[in-house]
């Protein structure tokens, strides 16, 4: 906390307040933040409304009376949303000029403008509720929310692109906008990626499994589970049903290349690494080393031995391989606790997932026809035609359904066009609150309070110099309608 003090100070003395977009992380004194209930109101949300001398004062009052000119607005906490975007950009499902859902070969949001928010200098968020910081995620979202409401960045619905946001951050975000009197909507992605799995399952079917990997936040809020169960209750499903979860701790994270979780210089196990452990209980398993099949090319596995060979940690050095981990994991965890169930679907509970969603279906291929004494473990507990089901489908969806209900889609073009912007530690921030990447270290990060109005970070537009230039190859690779209008974006 020393550099927390220090920080106060240094603005205390200088009586600089820099000047930042509003979507900004604050820090307050050093006392252990509490846990709330989730129906406690957020205090920024005062402040948003009410509030004239705050920075986070929205004045709503002068929000524009035509939505339909506004840009759509999409956040998340890195770069994993931008898998919902490239859902919006490419999906074909509906008739234009009658609304009916039927291709008829125009995008459907053909025309329409975005801006989009990566909260990257934040992340990752599914592990602020394990540091008891659940108020300051709260807050965190809503500024989320803010920086697409208010300024030059004003937009007409605010899609929640985050799964860890929507589970904590969905209800307030709404109410905040239902008390703004703007007309602005809020959409999370868990009741799409919810009706994504359960409506290709029968309500007649006998049992069935699901199963959702997701952030360790977001499994933790049950809100994936709560929506499965209240889904069941509304559709009359008669079955005897599971759900089987799986806190994907530290993919998200790989996948945006957070140094805490992945390090393509590290040629060794390391002090910092915040992945899972070998030998742990819901770890990597010395037992299961030959299902998670590794990628052990290069550095992407780190492996420590002892004099004699033997293996003494392991830790996971590639988005790959904790896809690799994680899957394991959920399907060993199915087979132990299921017996006999069939697993129809897999939810990919964070928008990071779907990139790497090829290796998670080898990983599928591949326990399928693992075999043990002479019979196949897996084979029969997985759905011969089982599903991912990527919850940015179903979230385009209902957004276009919203719009073109209230009128609100643009036509005026056939073309897209993009903002993204991204979160970067502030200039002004100590030495001591960052590593040597310039990322914020673990413990600054979440050792922040609520109420503080001394921004810890910054927006600024995407570029090569913020976006690591694996994240941005992998979005060349598999996002290419997003790519080439972030690519325009940081030209």
């Amino acid at each position: 906390m020393e550099s927390l003090i220090m920080f106060a100070e240094y603005f205390k003395k200088t009586g600089i307040i820099p000047l930042v977009i509003i979507s900004v992380i604050v820090i307050s004194g050093c006392t252990e933040s509490r846990n709330v209930n989730p129906g406690e109101e957020v205090a920024i949300i005062s402040k948003a409304l009410e509030d004239s001398t705050s920075r986070y004062y929205a004045d709503f009052n002068n929000y524009p009376a035509d939505l339909k000119s506004l840009p759509i607005g999409m956040f998340d906490s890195g770069t994993g949303g931008l898998t919902v975007l490239e859902q919006f950009l490419a999906m074909d499902s509906f008739n234009n000029s009658t609304g009916e859902e039927s291709p008829d070969g125009v995008p459907d949001f053909a025309g329409e403008e975005f801006i989009y928010l990566a909260d990257q200098a934040n992340m990752p968020y599914g592990v602020y509720s394990s540091q008891n910081k659940t108020d300051y995620l709260r807050e965190l979202i809503i500024k989320d929310a803010l920086f697409l409401t208010t300024g030059s960045k004003r937009t007409k619905v605010v899609v929640i692109a985050c799964n860890t946001a929507t589970a904590f951050g969905l209800e307030d975000v709404s109410r905040m906008l239902q008390l703004s009197s703007t007309g602005v909507k809020a959409i999370g992605v868990i009741d799409a990626g919810v009706e994504g799995a359960m409506s290709r399952i029968s309500p007649d079917e006998k049992s069935f499994a699901v199963g959702v990997l997701a952030t360790v936040g977001t499994i933790a809020s049950g809100g994936y589970e709560n929506s499965i169960i209240r889904y069941s209750k509304e559709r009359g499903y008669t079955s005897d049903f599971r759900v089987v979860n799986q806190g994907g701790a530290g993919f998200a994270e790989a996948v945006d290349s957070e140094n805490d979780y992945i390090s393509k210089d590290a040629k060794e196990v390391r002090e910092n690494y915040r992945g899972p452990r070998f030998g742990d209980s819901i770890g990597i398993q010395r037992e299961l080393l030959s299902l998670y099949n590794f990628d052990t090319m290069g550095n992407s596995l780190l492996i420590k031995r002892d004099k004699n060979g033997d293996i003494q940690d392991i830790q996971l050095n590639s988005s790959g391989n904790y896809a690799r981990f994680h899957m394991v994991s959920l399907l060993e965890k199915h087979r132990l606790n299921n017996p006999g169930v069939i697993m129809k679907s897999i939810i990919l509970g964070s928008t990071h997932y779907p990139y790497l969603e090829d290796t998670l279906r080898e990983v599928i291929a591949e326990l399928r026809e693992y075999s043990q004494d002479g019979t196949k473990p897996y084979e029969s507990i997985l759905d011969a035609d089982i599903d991912f089901i990527d919850p940015a489908v179903n979230t385009a969806k209902e957004t276009f359904k919203l719009l073109f209900a209230q009128k609100m889609l643009k036509r005026e073009s056939s073309t897209n066009k993009l903002e993204a912007f991204i979160s970067v530690p502030h200039i002004d921030l100590p030495k001591e609150s960052k590593d040597s990447s310039g990322n914020l270290i673990f413990s600054f990060k979440y050792g922040r309070d609520i109420g503080s109005e001394i921004p810890t970070v910054s927006v600024t537009p995407f570029s090569k110099v913020n976006i690591h230039r694996d994240n941005l190859t992998r979005i060349e690779q598999r996002l290419p309608l997003s790519y080439s209008l972030i690519k325009t974006n940081m030209e």
